[in-house]
This record gives structure tokens, sequence and C-alpha cells, in this order.
């Protein structure tokens, strides 16, 4: 058995002896300049580079790069699907060519991995009226000891890479690499890299970026790059005969532990191995993204919506393992501690903050979990209801089997079930969801909420009186109070501006405030949540409020009675908006932004992670 620690090694080691400089991995949180949320390839932060700018290490490359894919989150559950996975890599920037990558490639495969050369099997393009037939690597592969028989041409679809869409940038064929699991044909008439039975295996390719796209086909590249990359996980799985890549040494452990927890067997199959293939997977991702060097935290937006995503599918999988969603934190420990403590040595050291990030997103998660799985089995219930009761009345009707809009945003506005959560749940039970009617009332919501702002219902700059914004709105008061803690008691609230995903809080003050002031304020206020101190409501006279101390920002908007809340000793306002009931609903607050809004006035963004 090879681990995958000792891949990632070999890997490294043979193209290091080749010239290579490893330069590690990069974040997977996309930087903007690729148009997506997470590295996707592990070419992908290279492109400039591929497109011509010299890398200060060279022009030999290799590394090992962590990758986030989550197109087919719903696919993750079989034996071969997974949201993280690593890609190793190797580069040649106007180097080395077909020649030498061909007989490097070769020689990784049979004398660093034992393969048996007879066996190897690739493919090359088979050429269109852009570009030529690859003859040459065709040539190449049989030099090296390839039956002629095992090298198959594809077309484009297969065996050309090129970004889509674009002109003016590099492209070429590939040349990939298969090899047979088993030695026993499946008993169609050609049993080869083409038949459907799976007995041959894709374990890796090369890309020969010799060509530029131009508007009316393709030219000759002066620079020709090299760009190969095989699947650590996937080659994993099959250097030590594996189908199920759970079975390896990247999940063994964590499937042994949710053996041992849900007293379930991983090897009997059904709904329960399904359920551990999604906790490991989702739990790997999640502590990846959150310790990653730009790491995210679970939101409603952006990538930190697909983040939430995943943790809240594995807390229900958890429960459908008949386990707490906080059995995801021994899981999260034995991938920082065990598997990628080497690889990726931050993890370990924020451990801490990981495990602290994900439990607070299964809290938040599993307090509204039962009751939307309640509201969730009572609206099939309607619906069947419905279906009995119009089927007696007519023989020709029609059962109903979609899930209403307004029902569904109701699970994501009360409990916290993202849309696709509610659609692979129907799924399950054999019904659809109206995805347009769940738009529709999102976007009624949207309006009436903007409407009720136009009439003065509600204050505080609120665009609604939704979960998310009522807790931030509660936050602009512990950050209020923290500010005049931590910068001057004279520090007052300027205006502000609050929707589901983040606050906007304008105060005096006449120059930026440092670094350490920002950390300052944050940790107060995360203070403040971590007490869980109650929200108090009470209503009293205004002379009176202002006598105890109570603040008040907008004089002229009070009357003789006033609302107040109250948070401990450490806040007491004047407010007429909603409130949480205790500052531990609140998640963890950060400051995303610190800026000048005009003379002498300053503004804070902040969100609840």
């Amino acid at each position: 058995m090879i681990t995958s620690k000792e891949l990632r090694s070999k890997w490294l080691s043979f193209y290091e002896s080749k010239g290579h400089v490893n330069i590690g991995a990069v974040s997977l949180i996309g930087d903007g300049t690729t148009g997506v949320m997470f590295n996707v390839a592990g070419m992908q932060p290279l492109m400039p580079y591929l497109l011509g700018q010299p890398h200060p290490a060279g022009k030999r490359l290799c590394n090992v790069q962590g990758c986030v894919r989550t197109v087919d989150i719903e696919s993750v559950g079989d034996a071969t699907h997974f949201t993280f996975f690593e890609m190793m890599g190797n580069w040649s920037l106007g180097d080395y060519f077909k020649k030498e990558k061909t007989a490097w490639s070769f020689e990784l495969l049979t004398e660093v991995f034992g393969l048996d050369k007879d066996k190897l099997c690739s493919t090359v393009f088979a050429g269109n009226e852009s570009a030529p037939r690859d003859d040459e690597t065709a040539q190449l592969l049989i030099g090296l000891g390839i039956k002629p028989e095992h090298i198959y041409y594809l077309d484009k679809s297969n065996n050309w890479w090129e970004l889509e869409g674009t002109v003016g940038t590099p492209c070429g064929p590939d040349n990939e690499w298969f090899y047979p699991l088993t030695d026993e044909e499946c008993g169609r008439e050609h049993c080869d890299i083409n038949c459907p039975c799976g007995r041959y295996v894709e374990i890796g390719n090369d890309v020969y970026m010799q060509y530029k796209k131009t508007e009316s086909g393709y030219v000759p590249l002066e620079n020709k790059n090299v760009d190969t990359g095989f699947g650590l996980d996937r080659m994993l799985a099959f250097l030590n005969g594996l189908k199920d890549g759970y079975k390896t040494d990247l999940f063994s452990a964590v499937i042994s532990y949710l053996e041992q927890a849900s007293g379930k067997k991983y090897d009997d199959g059904g709904e329960a191995q399904k359920a551990m293939r999604i906790v490991a997977d989702h739990t790997r991702t999640a502590v990846m993204l959150i310790g990653d060097v730009n790491g995210i935290l679970p939101s409603n937006t952006g990538a930190g919506y697909i983040l939430r995503r995943l943790m809240r599918r594995a807390v229900r999988y958890c429960r459908a393992l008949g386990v707490d969603g906080k059995e995801m934190l021994p899981v999260a420990k034995i991938f920082i501690e065990q598997i990628y403590d080497e690889a990726y040595p931050l993890l370990p050291q924020k451990e801490d903050y990981i495990l602290a990030e994900i439990s607070r997103e299964i809290e938040r998660f599993e307090s509204t979990l039962e009751k939307g799985m309640k509201e969730f089995e009572k609206t099939l219930s309607g619906i069947e209801r419905k279906n009995e009761f119009m089927s007696k009345q007519d023989p020709a009707y029609v059962k109903e089997t979609k899930i209403g809009g307004k029902a569904a945003f109701k699970l994501y506005d009360t409990y916290g079930f993202p849309l696709e959560l509610t659609v692979e749940m129907a799924a399950e039970r054999g019904y659809t969801v109206d995805e347009e009617g769940f738009a529709a009332a999102f976007k009624e919501h949207q309006e009436k909420s903007h409407a009720q702002v136009s009439a003065g219902e509600f204050k505080g700059g609120l665009a609604d009186t939704g979960e998310a914004t009522t807790r931030l709105h509660t936050a602009t008061h512990l950050l209020n109070a923290a500010l005049k803690q931590v910068l001057s008691p004279d520090v007052n609230q300027k205006g502000s501006n609050i929707t589901p995903e983040r606050l906007r809080f304008d105060f005096n003050f006449p120059r930026p405030m440092t670094q350490e002031e920002i950390k300052a304020v944050e940790d107060l206020v995360n203070e403040k949540i971590k007490e869980n101190i109650p929200v108090v409501f009470e209503e009293m006279p205004y002379e009176k409020a202002r006598a105890e101390g109570v603040v008040g920002v907008f004089d002229s908007k009070y009357g003789d009675v006033v609302k107040t809340y109250s948070i401990g000793t450490f806040s007491r306002e004047m407010c007429g908006g909603p409130h949480a009931k205790s500052t531990g609903e609140l998640g963890h607050f950060k400051i995303v932004k610190e800026q000048s809004s005009s003379s002498g006035v300053r503004r804070i963004k902040a969100v609840l992670e």
C-alpha cells in the first residue's frame, strides 16, 4: 500500500530530480482574476505564466495543489466524487516539450510506480480542420515501448485543451494516460479505454500548449508550454487497487471513527455508506476552506454560501447516520492532525480556530434543523393529503409532486435551509421544488421589506426584519459600545445601513483606525457575543432614559416615551428596531473594511460569520 504522504513525496522528488522547482500550493480561494470562487485546477493559479509572464522560480515548476469543485455537490456520496481534491502538477514554461515530457511520464509510471508498460494506454489528438493529428506524440510513445494498438486517436472533445470563448490564448492537444484496473475483459467485443464497463481508468494527462487561438483558427506558438495534471486522490486509489476513493488513507481513519460513532458498517453499503462519504468529504472541504491562508467562513453570499451549504448538508447526513452534528469535530481533528498535518502545516496552527468555527455553524443550524425538518414533513403531508382527497373526487386527477415556492422560501428564511438542500431532500422523496416560485417569494419579501423601510416601519437603516438582518442590527449596538470603549466615549453613531449580508456603520472619529484598534473592537464584540448576554427591552419616558445614560443617536426622532434595549451593562440604547434575544445568537463578528465616509466621519463594514 502506498500512502498519500508517500505519493506526494514521490511526485515532487521525481520532478525535482528533473530540474523542477517545487513552488508549493496557493490559496484555494480564487483571487478574482479567473472569474471563479475557488481554484478548480492545478494550472489555474499559473495562467499568467502560461500566457507568457516570467515566473520568478524559473521555467520548470512542480507542486501539489489543492482544488475545490462544487458544480456536482449532489454527486458526492458515490465512490469517486469529492469537493476538495489535490492535483499533482508540473510545468514547462517555454522550456522542454513533447520528447522530454512523454519520456518522464513513462518513467514515472513504469519505474517509480511500477506499472506494466505492456498494459499502459494513451490517447492523442485525432486532428481536425484547424490543427493536424498529433502523430509526433504517438511516435514518441511507441518509441518508449507503448504498444501501437494501445494508442487511441480521439477528437477535440477528448484530447484538446483551450480556454473557451477566448482569443489570443495558448491551447493545444493533450496526451492522456490510461491503465486497466483488472486483466479480465467485460465480454464486450472491444473492452478498451472506450468501454463503458469502467475497466480502464484515466490516471493523468499532459497538455501540450503549442498553438495560439485566433479569430480564424490556430497558429503555432513561439514558446511552447507543457501542463501536466494527475489527480492525487484518484491516483492513490488506483495505485492501491481500489475502486472506492474513500478506502484510501485519506479517509480510512475518518470512516472508522464514523463507524464507531454510529454503530453502522461502511461496507454494508446503502444510505449509511453514502452518509459517511458525505460527512467525510464535506467536513474535509470545510477544514480546508476555513483553514486556508485566505480562509473564509460560512455566510449567505458567494464562497461563504457554498461553504455553509456543504456544512449544513454534512450536519443533515450526520442525522441520517444517527449521530449528532458535533461528530464533525472529531472528524475535522483527524484531517488536521493526521492526514494533512505535513502537506498543509497552516491547519495545525489554526486548529482551534477551525474547530470553533465549525462548531459555531453546527450549533447555528442544529438549533433550527429539527423544526425545519418537521416543517418539511408537514409540507409533504399537506401535498399527500390533497392528492388523496382529489384522487377520490376525480380518478383522472394527476397527483401533485412539486413543493411550492413559498414553502421552500419559508424553509430558507425561517429555518436556514439553503434552496439546494430543500431541492435535494425533495428529490429523495420523489418531489421537485418550484424554484421560480421560490425566487418570486424571495423578491416579494425584499420588496415588502423595502416598502416598510420607506414607510418608516423599520428603524436604524435596516433593509428588512429577517433573522440575519436582526442579528446584524443587534451587532451594531455592540459595535457602537465597543468603539466608545476602545476609541473614545465621544464616538457616536452618524448613520447605518443593514442588509442580510452585512452592516454598515458610520461614526465620528478624526482619523483612520489602526489595525490594533480594529482588532480590539472585534475582540470586544466577540467577547460579549460569547457571554450570551440577554437583550432586554424596556419602554420608559425619554427624560428618564437620558438621565440614566441610555445612548440616543438621533434625538429628534424620539417621542415622550422611548423603546430601549440593554445588553447587560455594556450597551443601552434607544432604538425602535428588532433585536436578537441574546448575543449568543449572533455568531462571529468580523470587520471587513474601515474607511472614510466624509470629513470627520469613518465607516465600518462588518459581517457575522
